[in-house]
């Protein structure tokens, strides 16, 4: 028996190939892959030369946003025809394919009666539920700014608007992603034409925002946020790296404004998978809006054009999906 899968080829080149559908071993199961989205950190592996060279030609790399249904369990927590949310950690990534073996520990049920293509935005959503915990550990900030209308920065904008923050900016350079952020209640901010750092001063006196959540990654981002946050304000980090390495950034005036930082990585090895169990009720109740992450889809055989739309910034749409089966 044999199953579609898209690889990774080599750097830059994503093919689809048929492999032997992988056998679950104890406390593991098979999961019969439904819909799967490309997150950021999948384009850089793929173009920017952060891919495990070791698993190059691997079977689903370096898919990790999936969802589907349990096709056969050697998991008492599982049994076959479970709708299941698959958040492995990254080195067990891989559903990019038809077909994946999970440890039932990186497993989150989802309900039987849920829309699949939408429940598998709780893998991104809880990434986003997580970092916010760090970002705000007391009151909610009264004013605050997204870097980054993709959807993570967009999932940030409406936790932030949920929890009472009662101005959030949101900067992006894709006209087609502010007018999504301006729908969700965002006050956008045109990054081609104006400084995210001076629209934050207007709006608040001169002071600058209480919270920056750095949703894009390049260095220049982390640069604007540091620019745009009060005297000692918070700045969440949660933008992939733009390179590897060492990397510049404005040490002296973060020093000066005595800012809070935190960085966000490591949802998936969280105690419980308590964000994504959160993230997926915060869908099914509505309180969360997914469905502007939903247009953008395409089958697995042109994965690599999906690719190269992600890396065209969706071209304009907040999430590129991948329909499985």
């Amino acid at each position: 028996m044999t199953m579609r899968a898209a690889y990774l080829a080599e750097p830059g080149v994503v093919a689809v190939g048929r492999f032997p559908i992988p056998r679950p071993e104890e406390g593991q199961v098979l999961v019969e892959m439904r819909h799967a989205s490309i997150c950021g950190s999948d384009v850089h592996i793929v173009f920017d030369g952060f891919h495990d060279q070791e698993r190059l030609g691997s079977p689903g790399y370096p898919g990790h946003e999936g969802i589907g249904v349990v096709a056969e369990s050697r998991s008492r927590a599982f049994a076959a025809g479970d709708p299941v949310l698959t958040v492995p950690p990254v080195e067990h990534t891989g559903c990019f394919a038809e077909y994946q073996v999970v440890d039932e520990g990186s497993l989150v049920p989802v309900p039987r009666e849920g829309d699949l293509s939408r429940l598998l935005l709780a893998q991104q959503l809880g990434t986003t539920v997580f970092g916010m915990a760090k970002f705000v550990d007391g009151p909610p900030p009264r004013t605050a700014a997204v870097i980054g209308a993709g959807s993570a920065g967009l999932f940030f904008m409406q936790l932030l608007r949920r929890m009472g923050c009662e101005s959030v900016l949101v900067s992006d350079l894709d006209p087609g992603r502010l007018v999504v952020a301006d729908r969700l209640g965002a006050q956008v901010v045109d990054a081609r034409r104006a400084a995210l750092a001076d629209t934050a001063r207007e709006m608040t006196g001169g002071i600058g925002v209480d919270l920056v959540v750095e949703a894009a990654g390049p260095d220049a981002c982390r640069v604007e946020a540091v620019e745009a946050v009060r005297e000692r304000g918070t700045i969440g980090f949660f933008g992939f790296p733009e390179r590897k390495g060492t990397a510049p950034f404005p040490v002296e005036r973060a020093f000066r404004k005595s800012v809070r930082m935190e960085w966000v990585n490591g949802t998936q090895k969280e105690p419980g998978l308590v964000s994504f169990r959160r993230a997926v009720d915060l869908i099914r109740s509505g309180e969360i809006v997914v469905d502007h992450c939903l247009e953008h889809a395409f089958d697995l055989g042109d994965i690599a054009e999906a690719f190269a739309s992600a890396r065209r910034h969706g071209d304009g749409h907040p999430k590129v999906g991948i329909i499985l089966r």
